[in-house]
């Protein structure tokens, strides 16, 4: 599907006009919850799961069947400041891994029954070096968010977007620091696995990356520090909202991305569920500032949508029993 902006203030300006939840197909599902053979609230969370997921989708009783992963993939200039432990190479040779089956989100996709596309970013043509150029320009940001956007398969009813970019932790933690306010330090963990050294000097290369791109507005912040991953990401997530298609969001590159939608426009991402809580150090403070709880605590720091893969069994777990069970009615049990 033809991404339906061409500028990003067009695009601003489709978050703003957002689809809400149906509010009928809520009712209905509340409705529902109330008269199944348990007790009030004893599924705990996954009761409000299973009403958040029927109102996204306009249905009281929903399935859910046809879920899509994409991962996205993009080179980064900032890579020259010697910010991860690996070479820019491994994104391209991670590409083929992916789109040979080899990869932990391919298993993870077979394993939650999903379609898993792949979309690798220019790679032969890194962004620019934040600490000396914006990132991208604007043509180039909004081509990656229209990549992003046309490919959400509008028949999905469930959505998980990865990533792939040696370097892409140094430009997410760039991100959430202009988005969400705070210091270089705050915002920059060891992604790859940089030692002492390398983590002083990639949070120094974020510092001056803040401070030759300083700016409030939370798009001009993932054009000049971002990746086209990231901007993919984000185009992915807001056509999901147009196609009220839900969300799972996977860790700390993946919400960094999305915290330009929410920054945007308030409510942005009230379609998406955070899927996990990262072990990259400062996931914890973006999921705070989002409102968003994670339904899984594994220690996972992989990227690629794996984190929200696996929370999609939690998700479909939710769906079954408030769509498949029984009314106290239908099972002529006392007390409904």
């Amino acid at each position: 599907m033809q991404a339906p902006f061409s500028t990003l203030s067009t695009f601003r300006d489709l978050l703003a006009e957002a689809p809400a939840p149906d509010a009928a197909a809520l009712a209905g599902a509340r409705d529902r919850n109330g008269q199944l053979t348990k007790p009030p609230g004893a599924l705990g969370r996954l009761e409000d799961l299973a009403i958040w997921y029927a109102g996204w989708r306009g249905n009281p009783r929903p399935v859910l069947e046809n879920p899509q992963v994409i991962v996205f993939a993009g080179n980064h200039g900032v890579c020259a400041q010697g910010v991860s432990a690996f070479p820019p190479e491994v994104t391209v040779q991670m590409v083929a891994n992916f789109q040979h089956g080899g990869a932990a989100i391919n298993q993870l996709s077979k394993a939650i029954g999903a379609k898993m596309d792949v979309y690798a970013l220019d790679l032969d043509t890194p962004t620019a070096d934040f600490t000396i150029a914006p990132a991208m320009t604007e043509t180039e940001c909004v081509a990656a968010l229209q990549t992003g956007w046309a490919a959400v398969d509008p028949e999905a009813d469930l959505l998980v977007t990865g990533e792939m970019g040696i370097g892409n932790t140094t430009s997410a933690a760039a991100v959430a620091a202009a988005v969400l306010g705070g210091r270089a330090e705050d915002w920059t963990g060891r992604g790859t696995g940089v030692d002492d050294a390398g983590l002083a000097r990639k949070t120094e290369v974020v510092a001056r990356g803040l401070a030759r791109h300083a700016t409030d507005d939370p798009l001009a912040a993932l054009r000049c520090l971002g990746g086209r991953e990231l901007a993919a990401m984000a185009g992915a997530i807001a056509a999901a909202r147009h196609h009220r298609i839900p969300v799972i969001l996977d860790g700390f590159i993946c919400c960094a991305a999305a915290a330009t939608l929410e920054r945007s426009v308030a409510g942005a991402l009230d379609h998406a569920l955070a899927g996990h809580l990262s072990a990259e150090g400062a996931h914890g403070r973006l999921l705070a500032a989002l409102g968003k709880e994670p339904l899984l605590n594994l220690g996972l720091r992989l990227g690629e949508g794996s984190g929200a893969a696996l929370a999609v069994n939690v998700l479909k777990g939710a769906i079954a029993c408030h769509s498949g069970m029984a009314t106290f009615a239908e099972a002529g049990v006392s007390g409904g």
